[in-house]
């Protein structure tokens, strides 16, 4: 799948941008620059430096069919809105513009819009939800809230969902040391380069600080999910500044801080609220600010010691060069000039002759400087023609009646004009052609690079086809492991089966009893280092009573000790039958890609356990034996089979008791050990016309509690060793 972010070299970009990486996504990024950092992505991805308001951004569209458009490129300075809103209006509101047109167009599936909280404007509610009022107080605010109507706008007219995020203050590594956003590593620098902390008021002033990892979980998310809409993104918590300062005197030590007289106009207390996101998309920050503060002071640390300060020094071009290349045509111009007039004044030509002497020069520097020399050569011309006239005795009065004399005058001007004026169209048309063989060359470059991409991506997928054979043998050979039509041998392929695609060693299998009371273990992994709880009450554990009541894949967030790290249900007939926990998960796989990937599991161990749910169900009169519910020889036989191949392989324990017939009739017996036995538990019938009864995950312990409990029934069993 392929992701585009515009802006995805700034702070909250290059962490987005991390994030589906590592979901395993073809990371597209766009960004200028302007406040981007190249070192900031570390890892392949295709890049363009281009302005999101930029035309040919459609050429990226047109090359790549995009599953998600994260647009976050933005002007982001209040003040920088204030002072240039026309810079402001053309990076927030046109560029958006062009990107949504273009996802829509190109019909991307998630559109998400990064706002802010500047929207709100000055707003005394706390906490501010998603439908107060819009009062945006700046132009940026003003900006982001137009941006969050084309976004509705769309929806309405072309039926193109988005999500908008109002972020609240983002913190973290990688921010720049500029803007209210950027407090805490404005903060972060100056302590840990000594510097005293200036603050403006009386520090209790509060904010709404969210670490920079959980926008990017949520932003995720929100790709994966059906939400559309406005959505605070925030950890609904008020913070003051004092109370931030005390945090990281926490970490660094001592901090120097001056207090200042209050800014008119900043505001006093913001916090939003997070309810709405929690409840639609069902996520959660992370991240404390105790955690935050610690990661973002501990790269802070990291980033200042591997600064190098490296100062370049470009040569610049003399001052003399650039001046006497401003004035080297007339320097020029002059000399030829100064040819001219001793030819002429010291009679080396005729009269005849300095006309076309006067017309060949003007030619001349028309044709290599164009018009303006040209001109001047005219002027230079006629100036001298007077100068002849009067040497030779003509009284200046009487040139203004010579009609020779203007006749002269007309030809050197015609001359000028008609070259000064060929030439320098001429030049302009030629430079023009230069700018747009300029334009083509970038175009080109451009499309070149989209095209050698394109190229690296068919040969990549060409290369994963060709190699995709061990893929779709260990597709096969999943499906294959899962084709059992006796449950019980489903469930110990379920466990190979999640073990081998989510990488993890401790996986287990519970079902529910029929009045969904109990969950009873029917497999797992059973590692010597790691154990599985063997009945759980329902009512008691909250994360099944979650799984029961919404069916969807349940995650320990939290990361409880005493519960799962991922369960998943397994549906029959509509209703939970069964739950898979798995209870070892690497910390980096806790993401949206491996849920969904648990899910898909999920949802082929349900196939295969439907198959063979109905597949007993269509047989269940051959199963047992009449009148009862003991199975017949080879039925249990089958089970049993399972069991063993379960404690080979995962050393899940099974006990196999046997008992006579004494007095009673096989129905009485089938009755009264029924009602001893869990679910998980199977009664069958041996070669020799004995009861046999199963145990699952049962030590010899435990059994020892069974055999008593039938002793007191007036039944007697015995632990079975050997054949059956």
């Amino acid at each position: 799948m392929r992701v585009l972010i515009t802006g995805g070299y700034g702070f909250i970009g290059s962490h987005i941008a991390d994030r589906y990486y590592k979901e395993g996504y073809e990371v597209f990024i766009i960004d200028n620059f302007s406040t981007g950092k190249k070192e900031n992505i570390s890892f392949k991805h295709k890049n363009y430096k281009l302005s999101v308001e930029d035309p040919k951004c459609e050429e990226i569209f047109k090359s790549y069919h995009f599953d998600v458009v994260v647009h976050l490129a933005a002007q982001v300075s209040v003040a920088k809105s204030i002072v240039n809103p026309r810079e402001d209006i053309e990076a927030n509101v046109v560029g958006l513009v062009n990107i949504i047109t273009l996802s829509q167009k190109y019909q991307v599936k998630k559109f998400i819009f990064a706002s802010s909280a500047a929207v709100y404007g000055v707003n005394e509610v706390i906490p501010l939800k998603e439908d107060e009022i819009i009062k945006p107080i700046s132009p940026y605010g003003i900006s982001k809230w137009i941006g969050e109507e084309y976004c509705n706008k769309w929806k309405e007219i072309h039926d193109f969902e988005s999500v908008c995020f109002r972020f609240s203050n983002v913190y973290g590594p990688r921010q720049n040391n500029d803007g209210e956003g950027g407090v805490i590593s404005i903060f972060l620098d100056r302590i840990i380069n000594n510097e005293p902390i200036d603050l403006f008021g009386d520090g209790e002033q509060t904010r709404d600080f969210i670490y920079v990892e959980d926008v990017a979980d949520a932003i995720f998310r929100a790709s994966n999910s059906n939400i559309e809409g406005i959505y605070n993104l925030s950890t609904n918590t008020e913070y003051s500044i004092n109370h931030v300062i005390d945090k990281m005197k926490n970490i660094h030590g001592d901090i120097q801080t001056n207090y200042k007289s209050g800014r008119v106009g900043d505001i006093y207390k913001s916090v939003l609220s997070n309810q709405k996101v929690k409840d639609e998309l069902d996520w959660s920050p992370m991240y404390d600010l105790d955690e935050g503060l610690e990661r973002t002071y501990n790269w802070t640390i990291t980033n200042q010691a591997s600064k190098e300060s490296a100062v370049t020094i470009t040569p610049s071009k003399s001052k003399t060069t650039v001046i006497y290349k401003k004035i080297q045509p007339y320097i020029e111009n002059l000399l030829v000039f100064s040819f001219i007039s001793w030819l002429i004044l010291t009679n080396q030509v005729s009269m005849l002759d300095t006309i076309d002497v006067g017309i060949f020069y003007i030619m001349i520097i028309g044709v290599i400087y164009g018009n303006r020399q040209s001109i001047i050569a005219v002027g230079l011309s006629v100036w001298l023609l007077v100068a002849e006239k009067l040497f030779e005795g003509r009284e200046i009065i009487s040139l203004l009646y010579d009609t020779t004399f203007f006749f002269q005058i007309a030809l050197f001007l015609f001359v000028g004009l008609v070259v000064g004026y060929s030439i320098q169209r001429k030049n302009n048309m030629l430079k023009e052609q230069k700018i747009k063989i300029e334009e083509l060359d970038k175009r080109y470059d451009f499309l070149n690079g989209v095209y050698a991409e394109v190229r690296e991506v068919k040969e990549e997928l060409q290369l994963r086809m060709l190699n995709s054979g061990d893929s779709f043998g260990k597709i096969h050979s999943i499906l294959k492991e899962l084709e059992g039509l006796e449950p019980e041998k489903v469930f110990t392929s379920t466990v190979n089966v999640v073990q081998t695609i989510m990488n993890v060693k401790n996986v287990s299998i519970y079902i529910l009893n029929k009045n969904n009371s109990f969950l009873r273990l029917i497999a797992n992994s059973n590692k010597p280092d790691m154990s599985s709880i063997n009945s759980l009450k329902v009512d008691e554990v909250k994360y099944v009573q979650n799984i029961l009541k919404d069916g969807k894949v349940f995650v320990n967030k939290q990361l409880l000790s005493d519960i799962p790290l991922m369960a998943a249900p397994i549906y029959h007939d509509n209703k939970v039958a069964a739950i898979i926990t798995i209870n070892d998960l690497d910390f980096e796989k806790f993401s949206l890609y491996h849920e969904n990937l648990f899910k898909v599991t999920a949802d082929l161990v349900e196939s295969a356990l439907g198959r063979a749910f109905s597949y007993i169900e269509a047989t269940e009169m051959n199963r047992y034996i009449p009148n009862t519910n003991i199975l017949k020889y080879s039925v249990f036989e089958e089970i049993l089979s399972s069991k063993k191949e379960a404690k080979e392989m995962h050393k899940t324990p099974f006990l196999l008791l046997e008992g006579l017939f004494e007095g009673k009739s096989i129905a009485e017996y089938s009755r009264v050990i029924s009602g001893l036995l869990r679910e998980t538990d199977y009664i069958g019938q041996s070669k020799k016309d004995n009861i046999l009864v199963l145990l699952s995950n049962t030590t010899r312990n435990d059994g020892e509690v069974v055999l008593s409990r039938f002793k007191e029934k007036g039944i007697n069993f015995k632990l079975l060793e050997g054949e059956i």
